[in-house]
C-alpha cells in the first residue's frame, strides 16, 4: 500500500467525488450529462429514440434550429471556413467579429462590444482586469460561480452581501475604504432561483457611494423587457449599468460571451483582457449565428410576448398544483423538492412520463432546497405546457413532494 497517496489531501478528494458519483449512479439517481440525440428545435429533445418534452432548456426563445440563423452559420462556413488562425490581436480578427460585435452594442444601447469564448471566462477576465489589490468587489450572495471565481481571481477584497438585500450591500458598501475602487456586481435574472435584481435599488446606491456596477444578463436577454433588450427595457433604466455583461449560448444559441459599455471601456478590455489577447476567436459559424439571433429576436417579437405568457402558464399552473416557485418571476422555475433524495426521485419519474428535467442539489443550491430548475420557453405551446403540470402533479403526489 502506497501510505503516502493513502493520506494525500488530493487523493481523498478524488476519492470522496467517486464514491458519491458511484452512489448516485448504484441507485439509478444519476442524471449528469445526459446524452441527447436530437434536438428537434421547439420544446422536444430525442434521448435514447424516445422524444421527450424538453423543460430544461436555455434556449428562451426557442432559436434552436432556426432557418436564418443556420443559413448564417451555414454561410460564415462558406466564406471563412471553420475556424480562425488563432488569437484575434495576432492572426483572427475577422470582418464577422466586428459586425457580429457593433451588432450587440446596438442591441443593448452602447458604444461597443467585446466578445470572448465563453460567459465563463468572460466574467472572469472582466472582473479581474477591472480590479485588483486593494479594491473592493461587492457581489450578491446568490450569483453565478463565474462571478465568484472572478473576484477571487482579482485578488480584490471580496465582500458578499444578502441575496437581493440593498440594506444589507449598503452597509457594506459604507465600510469600504474611502480611496478604495469599488465595483458592484448582481446577476439580473439568478439562475437558480429565477428572481430579478432590484435594479433601481442597485443603481442609487451606486451611485451614492461612487461604485461601478456590473450585470450579468445571462438569463435576461429575450426574457426581460418589451423587446428582450434585457434588465434596463425591463425596468426603463436604458443606460443605467456602467458594464453589460450577457452570453451567446442561451437565448441566443450560440456560444460566447460580452461585455458592452463605453468606448473607452471596451478599448481598456480589448488591450488589458488576458482572455481577449491570449484566447483563439469564435469561429466564424457561432460569430454568425449570433449576430443574427439578435436580428431574429428584433424582428419576431412574438416570440418574447409569447415566452412571458407561458411563464405565466407555467409558474400559475405549479403554484395552483401547491408546488413552491420560490420567488420566481421569469422563464427559470424552481420546482422545490426539499431533499437531494426527492429531487432525484421527481426527475426519475419525470423521465418514465418522457419529460425531460434535470435536478439540482447541495453544495449548488443551499441542503434542504434541493430542486428541479425547470425552464419554459417560446417554444412551448400551452397543452404542452399543460401535459407537463400535469405530470409534475402526478409525481409530486406520489413521492411525497405534495
Amino acid at each position: 500500500m502506497d501510505l503516502k497517496r493513502d493520506t494525500d489531501p488530493i487523493e481523498g478528494r478524488i476519492r470522496a467525488m467517486c464514491e458519491r458519483v458511484n452512489g448516485a449512479q448504484q441507485a439509478d439517481f444519476y442524471y449528469y450529462n445526459i446524452p441527447i440525440n436530437e434536438l428537434h428545435g421547439g420544446a422536444t429533445v430525442l434521448v435514447d429514440g424516445r422524444e421527450m418534452s424538453m423543460f430544461a432548456s436555455y434556449s428562451y426563445l426557442g432559436l434552436i434550429g432556426h432557418p436564418r440563423i443556420n443559413a448564417a452559420a451555414r454561410k460564415a462556413i462558406d466564406d471563412f471556413g471553420t475556424g480562425t488562425h488563432g488569437v484575434r490581436t495576432l492572426a483572427g480578427t475577422l470582418k464577422l467579429h466586428c459586425e457580429m460585435e457593433e451588432t450587440i452594442a446596438e442591441f443593448k444601447g452602447t458604444d461597443d462590444a467585446v466578445t470572448f469564448t465563453s460567459g465563463y471566462v468572460t466574467n472572469l477576465t472582466a472582473i479581474s482586469s477591472l480590479v485588483g489589490r486593494h479594491d473592493c468587489v461587492f457581489s450578491d450572495k446568490l450569483n453565478h460561480a463565474s462571478i465568484v471565481d472572478g473576484c477571487l481571481m482579482s485578488g480584490s477584497k471580496f465582500v458578499r452581501f444578502r441575496h437581493n438585500d440593498m440594506d444589507d450591500l449598503e452597509a457594506q458598501l459604507k465600510e469600504a475604504p474611502f480611496k478604495a475602487a469599488k465595483l458592484v456586481i448582481c446577476d439580473a435574472v439568478f439562475s437558480m432561483d429565477g428572481d430579478i435584481i432590484d435594479l433601481p435599488r442597485v443603481v442609487e446606491l451606486c451611485r451614492k457611494y461612487d461604485a461601478w456596477l456590473m450585470i450579468d444578463e445571462a438569463h435576461s436577454i429575450g426574457v426581460l423587457g418589451k423587446t428582450g433588450r434585457g434588465i434596463e427595457e425591463h425596468f426603463n433604466m436604458e443606460g443605467a449599468i456602467d458594464i453589460k455583461m450577457g452570453t451567446l449560448s442561451k437565448t441566443i444559441p450560440s456560444v460566447g460571451g460580452y461585455i458592452a459599455g463605453s468606448a473607452d471601456l471596451i478599448k481598456y478590455l480589448r488591450h488589458q483582457s488576458r482572455a481577449y489577447i491570449f484566447s483563439a476567436a469564435l469561429p466564424p459559424a457561432q460569430a454568425a449565428a449570433a449576430m443574427e439571433a439578435f436580428r431574429v429576436i428584433l424582428e419576431e417579437p412574438w416570440r418574447v410576448s409569447k415566452l412571458r405568457e407561458n411563464t405565466k402558464l407555467f409558474i400559475n399552473g405549479l403554484k395552483e398544483r401547491g408546488f413552491d416557485t420560490m420567488k420566481t418571476e421569469t422563464a427559470i422555475v424552481p420546482l422545490l423538492c426539499g431533499t437531494d433524495e426527492k429531487a432525484f426521485e421527481m426527475t426519475r419519474e419525470s423521465h418514465k412520463r418522457d419529460l425531460f428535467v434535470l435536478p439540482v442539489i447541495s453544495p449548488a443550491v443551499p441542503v434542504g432546497l434541493a430542486r428541479l430548475r425547470t425552464t419554459v420557453t417560446a417554444g412551448h405551446e400551452p397543452d404542452e405546457i399543460e401535459r407537463a403540470l400535469d405530470i409534475f402533479e402526478q409525481v409530486g403526489k406520489e413521492i411525497g413532494v405534495l
